[in-house]
């Protein structure tokens, strides 16, 4: 019903910055929220920050003070500007939409890789 389509993900140095985009088509509700989460291998994917219609924001503490998210209703576009990147950071981050009629978490993007390194 609802398709994620990921974009921004690469290769950076620590303390660098990206800027990851991820625009939702399909059958999207005006009330929604929508966010970003990121997974390594073995460990279970976790969030890194969400945004409502509204506006209202929230952000894991490992990336508060250096991650902002954002979104463009109009474009239905949601995006994580990430600054001041570690190390750490590198992940695998996967987009999530969801609205009232979503089952589960919702729907998820593809994925884009990040990797911080040297």
């Amino acid at each position: 019903q609802v398709q994620l389509v990921e974009s921004g993900g690469g290769l950076v140095q620590p303390g660098g910055s990206l800027r990851l985009s991820c625009a939702a088509s399909g059958k999207i509700i005006v009330l929604n929220t929508m966010g970003w989460y990121r997974q390594v291998p073995e460990k279970q994917r976790e969030l890194v920050s969400t945004i409502t219609i509204s506006g209202s924001t929230s952000y894991a503490d490992s990336v508060k003070g250096r991650f902002t998210i954002s979104r463009d209703s109009a474009k239905n576009t949601v995006y994580l500007q990430m600054n001041s990147l570690k190390p750490e950071d590198t992940a695998v981050y996967y987009c999530n939409y969801r609205d009232i009629l979503s089952r589960g978490e919702g729907y998820w993007g593809q994925g884009t890789q990040v990797t911080v390194s040297s």
